[in-house]
């Protein structure tokens, strides 16, 4: 009896004693080298694991900016040019900065302009409007409502705007990320520069049908008249589908557009108040100069 103990001991410990001279080997043959200045270039990354450098994750962008010979094309847009500045300095490569976006909702489509001509009952979430039905209203380019892209945001700056029914977005607090771009089943979300003191001026709408069937649905579409490309002096604007789009490249936010759009489909933000005109005036000072050119 005692030699059946001591023998089932002695073949437990001996398979133990193997298995772990396998894990051993296994371990051995199969050891991945973790690059110790993967971790140190992490912990200068903002840890928002939000996927808009193009990776899956910080730990994943960090891996990729340690490993790449050139980093001139990569960024991370919620650290910005800072962060990529002490990325570069960690690594001993250059880097290229980049001048900052921020989101853009290309759709101005509220319930006043754009009249709902159905009602969806079902599941309120854009991903599944996209899919089953064209929307509540006769557009079938513009924002469903449903707020998904606010759901994607991890940093607050986009809230639905209850009198409108359209995301808005703060900002300040947008880090430039782009999930709400990847969200939108419509693709109305854009990444456009941000000027200094945010100045942009942009084209509201996607709709591609033709100037009377996009009016009807929405009073402020763009019609494609090309009224906005005639004044443009700077060949920022193209038309396209029907619709216009100004070029941020290559557009120096002169608002020539602006005030010709038939439809007011271009947006103008954060710019002082126009001039208004005042033909009273206008004429009185021309009838002064004629005065004073014949009293001459």
């Amino acid at each position: 009896m005692t030699d059946s103990i001591l023998n089932s001991v002695l073949l437990l410990a001996g398979l133990g004693t193997l298995a772990a001279l396998i894990l051993y080997l296994v371990s051995k043959r199969f050891y991945v080298f973790d690059d110790p200045m993967i971790g140190r270039v992490e912990e200068l990354l903002p840890a928002a694991n939000c996927a808009g450098c193009g990776s899956p994750g910080c730990r994943a962008f960090a891996e990729k900016l340690v490993k790449s010979e050139d980093i001139s094309d990569l960024f991370c847009p919620v650290g910005g040019n800072e962060v990529m500045k002490l990325v570069a300095e960690a690594l001993g490569k250059e880097v290229v900065e980049k001048d900052p976006t921020v989101a853009v909702v290309r759709c101005q489509g509220s319930c006043e302009v754009r009249p709902k001509t159905t009602v969806y009952q079902g599941p309120r979430t854009c991903a599944i409007s996209a899919l089953i039905y064209s929307g509540e209203t006769d557009c079938q380019y513009g924002c469903l409502g449903d707020g998904d892209c606010v759901a994607a945001c991890k940093f607050d700056a986009m809230y639905m705007d209850e009198a409108t029914g359209l995301p808005v977005v703060i900002t300040d607090k947008c880090t430039s990320c782009g999930m709400c771009v990847e969200a939108c089943p419509r693709d109305i979300i854009e990444m456009r520069p941000k000027k200094k003191r945010d100045l942009k001026i942009y084209v509201g709408c996607l709709n591609e049908e033709k100037g009377g069937i996009a009016k009807r649905a929405c009073s402020v579409a763009c019609i494609g008249c090309s009224k906005c490309l005639d004044v443009c002096p700077k060949e920022a604007i193209v038309i396209e589908n029907n619709l216009a789009y100004i070029d941020p490249a290559y557009c120096t936010l002169c608002r020539k557009c602006v005030p010709v759009c038939p439809t007011h489909s271009i947006i103008e933000t954060n710019f002082p108040p126009r001039k208004e005109k005042n033909p009273v005036a206008d004429t009185l000072a021309g009838d002064q100069g004629v005065k004073s050119g014949s009293d001459a």
